[in-house]
């Protein structure tokens, strides 16, 4: 009856840093949550509660460090039976002080100088460390906490304590570093045993160099490593081993990495064993250990990056020139993995790429990838595998420079990385062309899902953050983002200055100038996720826990508006349409942030400052009304009409006008705003019920569209409509907000106004032009909702799956059929609608 215990939203975490967790569950079958009761492990017994909820707080003492618990929940019924008690689920804190460390940041002796700082990568190899340790007897449990600057891949006796990589995830290292907390038991054993650690500079540390592609130049800290063993005997007794003057560095074979230009790696210095219990490391050196403290280490809460995808090349290319490339079948980010068999001492050059040029080799450039990127990698002797291990690359096409000719196409395969937040979502339809645009944008959002929400994979890799808030809903309808978007915050918040400014890139390692650092509608994702993760979550801690920053950010945007009208800004970014005035764009985004801001503080309780932000909501509009209509009552270009719509500001009478130049605009292909319009003209159009015009323009394969995109070979969302043709990156998802109407016109998935988490759904698909069918389906707190439609002459059928927990109106399309069938136990509410609780429903509709 109960089922998917979380913590924080996590499946069974470690090193949670939360006192007073979140504990959440789903129910199973179709039962009616009336009252709950949950135990904590002898810390906690909530008793029974009268309640709905299946997200509660941890009502004990808060929690300290390292506390290890097992929870569980049982239910009560509307008929009053009680369930029986779930299966358990677990949670342990990690180290929540500073004084809960004693271990000491460590680094190789040649990458930093007391008096120059960093030199990584400076000439020099990156480092391998290693300690070694004695336990008295078998442990019974360990965990090992470890965190590194930049990049670093943790072992225990010669096995990788994670499947996790990349590790840690982006922050401002001068402020917090992220450490992963690991269940090391099973990797232990009695006498002798070792750790070790390989470290990279990652972007903590990016060096300049003259012969590859930069971004930036630049270090936030010097790359080192630090790493606390825990370890519990039988017999009650604990130990405890820790980086520290006793460990030891010798130089790798990865002779060079750099965040943007490529990997360096030589297989004939790999050290057999080197992180390995009793292995002569008489040559080595003592590390260096570093004066930092541990203030500023913090658990990781969210999905680590995994390899999610293998893609074996498709084929071996030879280029005119006779130059290998493979060909992986689709744009994506990650790894080229070799599998190779040769003797010792070749040179091979890996170009990544996402096109070729008319020779058949990979193509890069400044305004595509950057150039020139490349790896390296030179063969010991038999067969051997190796892949980059501190950084990645977005592709599809890898040039092999150097490779025999007997090597065929199973020599590369594309190691696929991305957050590991689970996938969740669904959408098929009758139309292929759809499907296609569908799996074109999820493929970008896939290749730039990583610590945070990156633009592309390649020549930037830095987190923008218009995308994180307008996109919200198409990264959300696919994966469960629930703790990955409350640690992005985190990151946003931290990048906030001292004057209340958001920057346009969070963690914020490189300083833009002007607009490209400062505008609304970058800046305002540090108030709109916290209100998108309560309405798509239910969950308000985002808000409590950033509502000073989000509203000093509001102040801000205050300060530097001038009678409501903000006059900086990028406007609407890659738009089409040039006509379109910066400041209307920058003052929609200082509207909607204070729109958000009334409506957090309302749910917060904080009556107060609701009244006075929607009073600040009421006089920007006034403001941009003002400044902004014309003579004919419109706002002038497509994208300063949409906004206008969006606002409510044009005139009741004028509305229907400008709905249908917009909606025949739009059927037409004939679409001029850029990415900051595009999701608020889907919204506009799909609010007042224009399917057909949206369903026009997904149908096109004219220049501007996605169909276009399609037809021209992309496999991934490009950056601009026509990308496969005109260049630029082939992997950004900035276009991609057409997704979420999939999911919410076509496939009817929305839930009510003043609904949060999709506990009341609203089932109301569209079925415009020939559209036969449909399927879709996304997880919410409460379960799974699916939406299957089908028509054919005469007849529509609808199946509906509502979780328990939830309820949902459904509504049919109008298709000018006249008889409705529902079934029993639905209440009509309408024509066409019916109210229904959890479980699966069939409606249908005949002439």
């Amino acid at each position: 009856m109960v089922k998917n215990l979380r913590t924080c939203d996590l499946a069974d975490p470690l090193g949670l840093e939360a006192t007073r967790p979140a504990l959440s569950w789903q129910l199973t079958g179709g039962t009616a949550q009336t009252a709950y009761h949950v135990q904590v492990d002898g810390l906690w017994d909530s008793g029974e509660v009268e309640s709905a909820d299946q997200r509660v707080l941890y009502g004990g003492e808060p929690l300290t460090s390292g506390i290890a618990a097992r929870w569980r929940v049982r239910v009560r019924d509307a008929d009053g039976a009680w369930s029986g008690w779930s299966a358990e689920a677990s949670f342990e804190l990690g180290l929540l002080s500073p004084d809960d460390w004693s271990a000491a940041w460590i680094t190789h002796p040649d990458w930093y100088d007391e008096n120059d700082g960093p030199r990584a990568g400076e000439g020099y190899p990156l480092p391998l460390l290693a300690g070694e340790f004695t336990l008295a007897a078998p442990p019974v449990s360990a965990r090992l906490h470890v965190a590194g600057l930049g990049v670093y891949v943790a072992s225990v006796n010669g096995s990788p304590v994670t499947d996790a990589v990349l590790e840690p995830p982006y922050s401002d290292f001068a402020k917090r570093v992220v450490y992963a907390t690991h269940d090391v038991t099973a990797l232990l054993r009695e006498g002798r045993n070792a750790i070790g650690v390989a470290l990279g500079p990652g972007i903590a540390h990016v060096f300049p160099h003259q012969d590859r592609y930069m971004k930036f130049f630049g270090s936030k800290a010097a790359p080192r490593a630090i790493a606390q063993l825990e370890v519990g005997y039988a017999d009650g007794t604990t130990a405890r081993f820790v980086t520290g003057a006793d460990w030891l560095a010798t130089e790798g074979p990865t002779t060079r990495s750099h965040w943007y230009g490529g990997e360096d790696h030589d297989a004939r210095l790999e050290i057999p064993g080197w992180d390995a219990p009793g292995t002569d490391r008489s040559s080595w050196r003592p590390v260096t250990v570093r004066p930092d403290g541990t203030q500023m280490l913090r658990s990781r809460t969210c999905p680590p990056i995994r390899i999610t995808e293998r893609l074996p090349a498709t084929g071996k290319l030879v280029a005119t020139d006779g130059t290998a490339v493979f060909d992986v079948g689709a744009v994506t980010a990650g790894w080229p993995e070799l599998r190779l068999d040769l003797p010792a001492g070749r040179y091979l050059r890996l170009l990544p790429g996402d096109q070729l040029d008319a020779f058949g080799r990979v193509v890069q450039s400044k305004p595509t990838t950057g150039a020139p990127i490349f790896s390296t990698y030179v063969t010991k002797d038999g067969p051997q595998t190796w892949h980059p291990s501190f950084r990645y690359d977005g592709f599809r096409y890898v040039e092999v420079q150097g490779l025999p000719e007997h090597v065929g196409a199973d020599a590369v395969t594309a190691l696929v990385l991305r957050a590991d937040n689970e996938h969740v979502g669904r959408f098929e339809t009758s139309r292929p062309l759809i499907d296609d645009i569908h799996r074109i944008i999820d493929r970008a959002v896939r290749g730039n899902m990583y610590s945070v929400l990156t633009d592309c994979p390649h020549r930037e890799k830095l987190g923008w953050l218009e995308q994180a808030h307008l996109l919200f809903d198409v990264v959300a309808y696919n994966y469960d983002v629930a703790a990955y978007c409350r640690e992005l915050l985190v990151g946003i918040a931290e990048a906030q200055t001292e004057e209340g400014l958001v920057p346009d890139t969070a963690p914020e390692y490189v300083v833009f100038e002007g607009a490209f650092r400062d505008d609304p509608n970058w800046g305002g994702a540090l108030i709109r996720m916290p209100w998108q993760i309560y309405r798509w979550y239910g969950d308000t801690t985002a808000m409590a826990r950033h509502y000073d920053a989000m509203g000093r950010y509001l102040d801000y945007l205050t300060g530097k508006a001038e009678n409501g009208i903000l006059g900086h800004g990028l406007g609407d970014w890659f738009g089409l349409d040039d006509s379109t005035p910066v400041p209307l764009v920058s003052t929609w985004g200082y509207w909607r942030a204070a729109a958000t801001m009334a409506k957090v503080a309302g749910v917060l309780g904080r009556d107060d400052d609701a009244k006075r932000f929607r009073a600040l909501t009421d006089t920007i509009s006034a403001a941009f009304t003002g400044a902004f209509r014309q003579d004919d009552g419109g706002f002038g270009g497509q994208a300063s009409q949409v906004f206008a719509l969006d606002m409510g500001v044009v005139p009741e009478e004028l509305t229907p006008g400008a709905l249908d130049r917009l909606s025949r605009d739009v059927r037409d292909g004939v679409i001029t705003v850029g990415e900051i319009a595009l999701p608020a003209l889907y919204q506009v159009l799909t609010r007042a019920g224009r399917h057909e015009a949206l369903w026009g323009f997904a149908n096109s394969t004219s220049h501007p569209s996605y169909g276009y995109q399609v037809r021209h070979g992309a496999t991934a969302l490009t950056e601009a409509w026509d990308g496969p043709t005109r260049g630029l990156s082939q992997n950004h998802y900035m276009l991609g907000a057409i997704d979420a109407w999939f999911y919410r016109g076509l496939g009817g998935i929305g839930q009510a106004p003043g609904s949060n988490g999709f506990r009341r759904l609203i089932v109301a698909p569209a079925a415009p032009g020939d559209l036969e069918s449909v399927r879709a389906a996304t997880r919410t707190p409460y379960g799974q909702v699916g939406v299957s439609w089908q028509r054919s002459d005469g007849e529509f059928a609808l199946e509906v799956e509502v979780p328990p927990g939830s309820s949902a109106e459904v509504r049919l399309p109008d298709l000018g059929l006249t008889r409705h069938t529902a079934p029993e136990g639905a209440v009509a509410v309408g024509e066409r609608a019916w109210q229904v609780r959890a479980g699966h429903w069939t409606f249908g509709a005949t002439k």
